[in-house]
């Protein structure tokens, strides 16, 4: 038992250390906060996503039906409000820019962003909506600190801003010192963290709907396998109460 004890107690170490040599690496990302029980911010993540990122991503695992269902949200809510494609109500998430034409604008085909939180966790997607920059060497005219030369300009510009970046020499590079808030957008720096809290937690439920289910359900599947763990000891008890 002693041996078993230390065994998971090593592999528990090991497993926090890679975790947190996991998160050196990545450059110490900010916590993106998210919480996908808060209605409102999914909601609110919902309306940022179909005004600001459907024209060019889409979220081919998810169905309006299901978002309206999730989200607490009516048929006519969803196909008035967050259908911009014409789709139908049980229709897949797809932007409407051809998959053609959007190789030829961006170099390649944006990516479905339906596993975006899974594949690349919250606070690296919460980062980067956060680390956008003007820089006029790149095609597109910016730049990101989180993905540097990603081929792709700031989709919230509007509501952000223009950031540009301060630089400095390491190794006689130039090295991203910090980012600064040049010209204001339509929201205040903390109104537009938010916003992208939201948008995260709207992106982080796409990833998986069922979660929410799951976890509801969870505490009935707890309550019934403790049930039948006492009406299975009972049994036991009847079947061997004669024997010696």
């Amino acid at each position: 038992m002693k041996r078993t004890l230390s065994s998971i107690a090593l592999a528990a170490g090991l497993l926090l250390g890679s975790s947190s040599a996991m998160a050196s690496e990545e450059g110490g990302l900010p916590s993106a906060g998210t919480n996908v029980h808060d209605q409102a911010a999914l909601q609110r993540g919902a309306k940022l996503f179909f005004n600001y990122c459907v024209g060019c991503h889409s979220l081919k695992f998810v169905r309006y039906s299901r978002i309206a269902e999730d989200l607490g949200l009516s048929e006519q809510d969803v196909m008035g409000n967050l259908n911009m494609t014409g789709a139908r109500f049980g229709d897949a998430v797809i932007s409407h820019m051809p998959e053609d034409s959007a190789a030829t604008f961006f170099g390649k085909a944006p990516p479905d962003l339906s596993l975006e939180v899974r594949a690349k966790g919250a606070d690296w997607v919460y980062g980067y909506l956060n680390s956008f920059y003007l820089d006029p060497t790149r095609p597109v005219g910016w730049n990101n600190t989180v993905f540097p030369n990603a081929s792709m300009p700031n989709p919230l510009w509007e509501l952000q801003g223009l950031q540009t970046a301060v630089m400095h020499k390491v190794d006689g590079d130039d090295v991203v010192e910090k980012l600064e808030l040049s010209r204001p957008g339509k929201l205040s720096p903390a109104e537009y963290q938010q916003a992208t809290r939201d948008l995260t937690t709207f992106l982080e439920y796409a990833a998986e709907p069922a979660a929410l289910q799951r976890q509801r359900y969870g505490i009935w599947v707890l309550l019934f396998l403790a049930g039948f763990t006492l009406l299975a000891y009972a049994l036991k008890k009847e079947y061997w109460k004669d024997v010696h």
